[in-house]
């Protein structure tokens, strides 16, 4: 057996191991689900009359806010992996992992994989709470095969990042915390309102930041249109995510002896 099938083969098992985790304990995926569904009915219900007046040509609030709440449900899903990464570090079993003869790698990418699988899965039920409440997308085939591409790779790399935080914290509170700043971030993006409705200060940072282009470039394939550059830089902005997690990553992993 070649070193990469013994990788693929180690990887999997890790996937099923983290996946059956996943299903035992699902608080922190419930978590990662609740959160953007509850803001989604907040903003919409609560706020969406008034916060709708300052949409551009007068469309509908939900329509605008739906793409950044799927993001957010992108971004929410990443605390998962960083919170069971710590605890595999600090309660010692990656260490009895090590003394047997699997494939160092995949410690790492079994959670990543189960990380991204399990985003998704919550992201399908987030898309299904915005079509109830509204949502209505005009996107044919490819324009929904363009936004699942998208968030796929969004959380690929999220999940990387999550990864590097779950290693670096020293308990497992540390780390549930941890990807709070990343969580954050799409509210000072374009999520729930325009740019151009923002302080100047702001409005500077927001359409700078990486989670404003993504959120237009999923609003845009959402509603049957071309991302244009949105999506350009959308895709530069998960791929450098993800690989400075993954470096960041193996960086920490190959200093633990």
């Amino acid at each position: 057996m070649t070193a990469l099938n013994h990788a693929a083969r180690d990887s999997a098992t890790m996937l099923r191991r983290n996946l059956r985790h996943a299903l035992r304990y699902p608080a922190m995926t419930f978590t990662g689900l609740i959160t953007p569904v509850l803001i989604m009915l907040l903003f919409v219900g609560v706020f969406g009359r008034a916060l709708g007046a300052g949409i551009p040509g007068g469309g509908r609030y939900v329509d605008y806010i739906a793409p950044g709440i799927i993001v957010m449900g992108v971004t929410s899903g990443c605390m998962a992996t960083s919170v069971a990464v710590c605890v595999d570090m600090t309660e010692g079993v990656t260490d009895r992992f090590r003394t047997m003869p699997i494939a160092r790698v995949s410690l790492l990418t079994g959670h990543v994989a189960a990380g991204v699988i399990q985003t998704m899965a919550s992201t399908v039920l987030v898309v299904a709470a915005a079509l109830a409440l509204g949502f209505r997308p005009g996107a044919g085939v490819a324009g929904w095969l363009g936004a699942a591409g998208l968030l796929v790779l969004l959380a690929f790399a999220l999940t990387w990042f999550a990864v590097a935080l779950g290693l670096v914290a020293k308990t497992p509170e540390a780390a549930s915390n941890s990807p709070m700043t990343v969580q954050f971030l799409p509210f000072l993006g374009s999520a729930i309102v325009p740019t151009a409705t923002m302080p100047a200060g702001v409005r500077w940072f927001a359409e700078y930041q990486p989670f404003t282009p993504i959120n237009e470039a999923l609003r845009a394939l959402l509603a049957g249109h071309s991302p244009g550059t949105d999506g350009i830089v959308s895709l530069a902005w998960c791929g450098g995510v993800a690989l400075g997690g993954y470096l960041w990553s193996k960086r920490l992993f190959n200093r633990v002896p």
